[in-house]
């Protein structure tokens, strides 16, 4: 397999060009993003000292769960969800469900765990002499 040379110096000059291309855009778009949060900033800084809490539903559910209750999944955790997996696998992805599973180290409840207990007894064989 024979290579040109010229061919391999234009195609690397052709890559270089993109990606400087790319750069230049990624460039202008961050240039942009930090205006609009300077913007943003400067907007909430003159909102004034006074300005009512709000409390969200979230909030509320927090703080009248028991401890073992189970909880509630945020729109603030399924965001944070949802970019981890999206920076892992390099694509966007979208949470369909989310919920909170129960930890082991929770209370059972006193009926699953008698059951349990029954089915393990079951099993139970003599010993033989």
């Amino acid at each position: 397999m024979t290579v040109n040379l010229t061919d391999l110096i234009r195609a690397l000059s052709e890559r270089q060009f993109a990606t400087e291309r790319q750069l230049g855009e990624l460039t202008g778009a961050l240039k942009a993003l930090q205006a609009r949060v300077a913007e943003l900033s400067a907007s909430a800084s003159l909102q004034p000292a006074a300005t009512p809490v709000v409390k969200t539903k979230a909030d509320d559910t927090a703080k009248e769960a028991a401890p073992g209750a189970k909880a509630e999944v945020t729109p603030e955790v399924l965001v944070v969800i949802a970019a981890a997996v999206t920076a892992f696998l390099g694509k966007k992805v979208r949470i369909r469900s989310a919920k909170v599973l129960q930890s082991p180290y929770e209370v059972v409840n006193p009926w699953s765990q008698q059951g349990r207990v029954s089915v393990q007894a079951s099993h139970n064989f003599r010993s033989r002499s």
